[in-house]
């Protein structure tokens, strides 16, 4: 079985296809989660006429494209989710 497993990591990384080692669901949720959050929000600041919505909401969707690390990924959705519900209009 270890065999069949090395066997196939070898073929995935001569074929240059994707491999998993790096995927981390916590990132995946975080992600998932405040994309979410960040649509929401824009979506509730187009109906309202809320540019501040509007603008948590792209920066919520946006700002995982640019940060990579578990940790600071959630402290920044965290105070960007925080914004939006403390710097209402």
């Amino acid at each position: 079985m270890i065999d069949d497993f090395n066997t196939t990591r070898m073929l995935l990384a001569t074929t240059g296809l994707p491999q998993a080692e790096g995927f981390n669901f916590a990132k995946l949720f975080a992600y998932l989660m405040f994309g979410l959050i960040g649509t929401a929000a824009f979506i509730y600041g187009k109906k309202n006429v809320s540019w501040r919505a509007m603008a948590l909401g792209v920066a919520l969707m946006v700002y995982p494209y640019f940060v990579s690390a578990t940790l600071p990924l959630y402290l920044i959705g965290i105070a960007l989710t925080a914004a939006l519900f403390f710097w209402r209009d």
